[in-house]
């Protein structure tokens, strides 16, 4: 029983570190944005609180599935108001990617949402997503998996989509503008 003892204590320190919090406080064009998030295995309460001088808007909190890997803030629409971009890891092998995100309305957040890949975007996904803001875009990449491949040996490249803010029905909509697939390495 002794020399499972240090292995248990392993695997509780390792549990305890993916769960931990995430906490971040971003600034662009006057308005503040603090981003948390905690919570127990593969569930977080994401909790965005954000400001423009005196003027608080409304908290946002969301329950997620994942984990919160990253947030990043830029007026993506050159209008004036910043986005903040929530990036969100699932757990598991595939670690399939997703973002939260809001525009800096004039009296609330108002959320940005994120389409499902269409059908000639997802053939040979498999997760193992990354996003970035570049410039005035979001960039999503994920490797291209081929029918024989394992999930941790993709072998089809590399698949880069650049999405566009545009104007929704309710609120704002991240809309894919282009898609390159490029080779392996």
């Amino acid at each position: 029983m002794r020399r499972l003892l240090p292995l248990l204590l392993l695997t509780s320190t390792a549990s305890a570190a993916l769960a931990a919090p995430f906490q971040q406080t971003l600034r662009l064009q006057g308005v503040t944005f603090a981003v948390g998030a905690a919570g127990e295995g593969s569930t977080q309460l994401l909790q965005v609180r954000a400001h423009k001088g005196l003027k608080a808007y409304l908290l946002v909190k969301q329950e997620l599935i994942g984990r919160v890997s990253s947030a990043d803030v830029e007026d993506l629409n050159s209008d004036g108001r910043p986005e903040l971009v929530v990036v969100v890891q699932s757990a598991g092998s595939g670690s399939y990617g997703g973002v939260q995100a809001w525009s800096a309305g004039p009296r609330i957040l108002e959320p940005i949402t994120l389409p499902e890949l269409s059908p000639a975007l997802s053939q040979g996904y498999m997760g193992h997503d990354r996003f970035a803001l570049m410039e005035t875009n979001l960039v999503r990449r994920f490797p291209i998996y081929k029918s024989a491949d394992s999930n941790a040996k993709p072998t089809g490249g590399t698949r880069e989509i650049v999405y566009k803010l545009v104007p929704a029905e309710a609120g704002w909509l991240f809309q894919p503008i282009r898609s390159t697939d490029m080779p392996p390495p």
